[in-house]
């Protein structure tokens, strides 16, 4: 494909993205409301991705930072502390209301943290062992949250945080429709926007992990960490910060989820939420981003769009049978044809290592072949 073609195609893309939300809010806001979950599920997966497609480190916990930071806004941007405690109503009598602007570096910092305390007992951990260690984690800190609400009360335990602000950029609310030359743009829309800006600069960052020195190394950790460590490669520092890193993502995207919902409970951060954002990774392609981002989108929204399908089934049966039932069926019918029909994912990442066509040598001159280096490889 020549370099117009290519061209051609991004700008494509880039308008094609820019315009969805505009044209699905002529069928509803609901369907604006999907694109900005499947937004979302994209930072979380590209985040896990860092971690499981890049270094190889099988984590089922990873929505505990999903609530990390979701839980983190809804402390600071809401009257919840207020509420409860007088000390801190004398401070603050209004609540405290802190700007996500102001959030993000403390999601970053905690998420982050959370994520190397993780890490660093699992060390030592592969496969079967690391994943049950991950689980355990996620729901440790679902259940945690679930019960801080006595003797003191933090997180409001199953009840969960309301009344969070929403989201306000230079003294525009996000909650409030804008008009724009007399064309009006729902709050679906705005968060659309802002949540594609971090989404892109979540892409970004992941490419340009991707090709680094950081990057190569998680990679030969992933292909054989016995090997890796005796390149010279600190796998034990190399696994913290993917741990970490992968974290911070998923910090910032609960951050986002808080305000955007305006509410917060331990229902939202369950098991099925960290095994789904890994069938997210999987399914795509795993270390691939065109890859987790369509496996990201595919798997936020086709429960919702399968509402359409499981009702007309359900009036086949004469409602024996459970709309959220036949679309959890139809969901894992369609994970296991493309697993049997896909395995290595939807849009895998290309394979490394195979020999390239020779390349065209002056007469007389024996032709050299040339072949493609790993990726976790020296050069």
């Amino acid at each position: 494909m020549t370099d117009k073609k290519k061209f051609g195609l991004y700008v494509l893309g880039i308008v094609a993205v820019l315009v969805l939300p505009l044209i699905l809010q002529n069928f509803g806001n609901a369907w604006v409301r999907i694109a900005d979950t499947a937004l979302l599920y994209i930072m979380l997966a590209l985040g896990l991705n860092i971690v499981v497609g890049y270094a190889g480190l099988l984590d089922l916990g990873f929505v505990a930072f999903y609530a990390a930071g979701a839980y983190l806004f809804g402390l600071m941007a809401s009257p919840h502390l207020a509420q409860t405690f007088e000390w801190f109503a004398a401070a603050f009598p209004n609540g405290l209301h802190t700007s996500l602007w102001v959030v993000i570096p403390l999601s970053l910092a905690v998420a982050g943290l959370l994520g190397v305390l993780l890490g660093a007992p699992t060390l030592k951990l592969r496969g079967d062992y690391l994943a049950i260690v991950t689980l355990g984690f996620g729901e440790i800190v679902r259940i945690f949250l679930n019960n801080l609400d006595h003797p003191v009360n933090i997180t409001n335990g199953p009840k969960g945080l309301n009344q969070i602000d929403s989201i306000q950029i230079l003294g525009f609310n996000l909650d409030r429709p804008f008009d724009l030359f007399g064309y009006t743009i729902p709050s679906v829309t705005l968060y659309y926007y802002l949540f594609l800006f971090f989404v892109v600069m979540t892409i970004i960052i992941c490419h340009r992990l991707q090709g680094s020195r950081v990057g190569r190394a998680w990679m030969a950790i992933r292909e054989d960490e016995i090997a890796a460590k005796a390149m010279g490669i600190n796998t034990r520092n190399m696994k913290l910060l993917a741990f970490g890193l992968g974290a911070m993502f998923g910090g910032v995207s609960g951050s986002m989820f808080g305000a955007f919902q305006g509410f917060v409970s331990p229902e939202s951060f369950s098991l099925m939420e960290s095994v789904m954002i890994v069938a997210m990774v999987v399914l795509g392609g795993l270390g691939h981003i065109p890859g987790v981002i369509l496996g990201a989108v595919l798997l936020s929204a086709l429960p919702e769009v399968l509402r359409y399908v499981a009702g007309p089934l359900q009036a086949m049966t004469d409602g024996r049978l459970d709309a959220a039932i036949l679309r959890q069926l139809l969901i894992g019918l369609a994970m296991i044809s493309v697993m049997l029909l896909r395995p290595r994912g939807l849009w895998p990442a290309p394979e490394h290592g195979k020999t390239l066509p020779k390349k065209v040598t002056p007469k007389g001159l024996q032709p050299v072949a040339t072949s493609v280096t790993q990726p976790g490889a020296t050069q």
